[in-house]
């Protein structure tokens, strides 16, 4: 094992995971770098809970804006940027801290991924892309029945990404780890109605910040409403109103509920990691 240290800050939505990587970061000599898979983009701030200037208190930030919307940012890419910064903050004598709920950005650092040398199909993806999740897990099923009990059946992108791989290996390998990092897990533990309150608060506060706008600012500079939609919850949403497909309070109960179906899941996967140490005051 490695005795390059990193402290990973995990939990559902709306938690208070920034909060506590602040209070951490001031008090152990810490820089922090995001595991959040939206963060990354330029432009997406106020609906995806990007912080700020002020709030970071002089705290350096790694990981965010680092990316166009308008490309596709894959986890290998995240993977190689974080590392690269987490060294950069181990070479200043500093503690680096990693922080975020995207389970895949955090997992393939922690335990250090290694991801096929296989480059992406275009000709492949744009009719894999015209196909909905339904029948992208059917076609993997038949490629690989054993990658298809693992994934995420409603992640188009990745579903996508097995059936390439598939297609091209005959089946997708199993993942190789290579971890770099002695890690001291942290996850913040929120009861069910807590977090409930939790993500109404920030959802409201979010509208009033001028998250409708980001979106339509997002639609004038090229993004299409389908990449929009990509991107979930707060984009997704917002989008299909701006669109006309629903009214104002069906966008906010519907979001408000699928923000809570998506901390539900954040907290099944990491549930799964025996590693985490839980806290619930801080």
């Amino acid at each position: 094992m490695s005795n390059k240290k990193l402290i990973v800050i995990l939990g559902p939505t709306a938690s208070g995971k920034t909060k506590l990587s602040i209070k951490l970061a001031k008090k152990f000599n810490g820089e922090i770098i995001s595991a959040d898979s939206r963060q990354v983009y330029k432009g997406m701030d106020i609906g995806t809970g990007k912080i700020t200037k002020e709030e970071m208190q002089g705290i350096p930030h790694y990981l965010l804006d680092v990316a166009s919307s308008k490309r596709k940012f894959t986890v290998a890419q995240y993977q190689k940027l974080a590392i690269s910064a987490i060294n950069k903050i181990l070479k200043k004598r500093k503690i680096p801290f990693l922080v975020g709920g995207s389970p895949f950005y955090i997992y393939c650092v922690v335990e250090g991924w290694i991801f096929p040398a296989l480059g992406p199909d275009e000709k492949l993806r744009k009719i894999l892309e015209k196909k909905d999740t339904k029948t992208l897990f059917k076609m993997l099923k038949k490629l690989d029945p054993q990658r298809a009990k693992t994934i995420e059946k409603s992640n188009k992108r990745r579903l996508i990404r097995a059936i390439e791989i598939a297609k091209k290996l005959g089946k997708v390998p199993p993942l190789k780890k290579n971890p770099q990092f002695e890690c001291l897990i942290i996850g913040i533990k929120k009861s069910k109605e807590e977090l409930r309150t939790l993500i109404k608060k920030r959802l409201l506060k979010r509208f009033k910040e001028g998250m409708i706008e980001e979106v339509k600012k997002l639609k004038k500079g090229g993004l299409s409403w389908r990449r929009l939609e990509e991107f979930g919850l707060e984009y997704r949403w917002i989008s299909y109103y701006l669109q006309g497909k629903i009214d104002y309070q069906t966008m906010i109960e519907n979001l408000q509920k699928a923000i809570e179906k998506f901390a539900k899941r954040q907290i099944t996967w990491f549930k799964k990691d025996k590693k985490i140490k839980w806290i619930k005051n801080y």
